[in-house]
């Protein structure tokens, strides 16, 4: 059960918070309704930190420039209702020291309390019409995201029960799910984020809805579907959000991958409960896979996963399962992955695959002292060069990539330790 914070703890004091009531306090001077909305609510009762705190008010896009201004604004979506106020650099409830800092503050989103139109293409209405603050908590998605706080006066305004779905950990649909679901197919996987990254259980009813309309996830983007199992797969309850995708049959739409994969292998990598970062997370579970550089070819174009990603994840599966066994294997061949950019995400696989294969720490504490060394330890300098090869007459062409490669191994594993021992290998062997 997840403690429920009362209004009275809420902690106003980070630069974007401090934003959004100055924007509150403007509006309600102006004349306007205006609330904390959403996620920031929810976040809050949660005893979480807030990552952003979006406005919820009565006052029109227009009203909205008005107030603060066209250079202070924009218009992030001002047909639905949605504006982006900018910082002020005079808000007198900054700190200096935040206030220097004001330009990196994001715009705070502002939007026109509203009631949408049909949803013809699934994802997005076809026209809003504005209203009042219940009319706009009853076109939200989940109770548990239709909260509204107000600063002014420390009350919780709540339309959907959504503060009792709160405190009894349970993810539901304002009003019918079939209907909530038809409007928006993408809300499908967002149940599956929601109840996975605070570890909530599913209601029935949504839960059934979301197993009978599975398959109508497909008319979503799978960059859009990417943004939600980023965040679905870097959560420490990673597992059983993985059964959530499979209980509500969307596991062959989002992640077909997942049915052939080794379950009880996956189970073994994440034992651990713990954040991660996406790339180590989706890489663990390419682990559990036969077939795993496959699997990431058909998640990169369907997600349309990063460059970086791909090489942070290439490089996990081929040398990560190596660090765990490090102790066993030759220091040639590990230093060259202790020196790679990507080291960090590497290292973090392997201490997770030598726990699940009960390795023992021998391998991953030779990684760690190895990493602790001075740099001209870890990475010394070669001992030759290709110009060294051309003053000993050796003419140019691949067999320098070859002759330096070899030198280089052998001086990592300590059978060369200087250049004089270097030139006489090169004169002594036929290359």
């Amino acid at each position: 059960m997840n403690p429920i914070r009362t209004p009275y703890d809420f902690d106003f004091s980070s630069q974007p918070a401090q934003e959004a009531i100055r924007i509150i306090d403007r509006l309600r001077e102006a004349g306007f309704t205006a609330y904390l909305a959403g996620g920031s609510v929810r976040d809050a009762l949660l005893g979480k930190s807030p990552k952003d705190y979006d406005v919820a008010t009565d006052a029109t896009p227009e009203a909205i420039r008005d107030v603060f201004g066209k250079k202070r604004t924009l218009a992030f979506g001002a047909s639905f209702g949605v504006m982006g106020v900018l910082p002020d650099r005079r808000n007198p409830g900054l700190a200096k020291s935040r206030q220097q800092n004001v330009d990196k503050v994001e715009p705070t989103e502002v939007a026109t309390f509203r009631s949408d139109g049909v949803y013809l293409d699934g994802r997005r209405p076809d026209s809003v019409h504005f209203g009042n603050a219940e009319a706009d908590a009853m076109r939200r998605d989940f109770t548990i995201n239709g909260l509204f706080y107000d600063p002014a006066n420390s009350e919780i305004i709540d339309y959907v029960s959504g503060r009792q779905d709160l405190e009894r950990s349970l993810l539901r649909t304002i009003g019918d799910p079939r209907q909530r679901f038809a409007e928006d197919k993408l809300r499908m996987l967002r149940a599956v984020r929601f109840a996975t990254t605070i570890g909530f259980q599913i209601d029935c009813a949504t839960a059934s809805a979301i197993g009978e309309k599975a398959s109508e996830i497909e008319v979503v983007s799978g960059e859009r579907i990417g943004v939600e199992m980023r965040r679905c797969l870097a959560s420490e309850h990673i597992l059983e959000g993985l059964d959530h995708l499979t209980d509500l049959a969307l596991t062959p739409y989002v992640l077909p991958e997942l049915e052939k994969m080794d379950r009880a292998r996956v189970r073994q990598l994440f034992a651990t409960q713990q954040r991660r970062e996406f790339p180590s997370a989706i890489a663990m579970l390419l682990l559990a896979s036969n077939t795993a550089n496959a699997d990431l070819k058909a998640i990169t174009e369907r997600w349309k996963l990063s460059n970086e990603e791909v090489r942070i994840v290439t490089a996990v599966l081929r040398n990560a399962p190596k660090l765990a066994i490090a102790h066993k294997i030759a220091w040639s061949k590990i230093q060259p992955i202790l020196i790679d950019r990507d080291i960090r995400y590497v290292l973090d696989v392997a201490v997770e695959i030598a726990a699940a294969d009960r390795l023992g720490e021998d391998g991953i504490r030779r990684v760690n002292e190895a990493l602790n060394q001075p740099t001209e330890v870890l990475d010394p300098a070669p001992l030759l060069n290709g110009s060294d090869l051309a003053k000993l007459e050796i003419p140019a062409g691949p067999v320098y990539a070859k002759i330096l490669r070899h030198l280089r191994q052998r001086q990592l594993d300590g059978e060369l330790s200087t250049r004089e021992q270097a030139i006489a290998e090169v004169r002594a062997t036929r290359w």
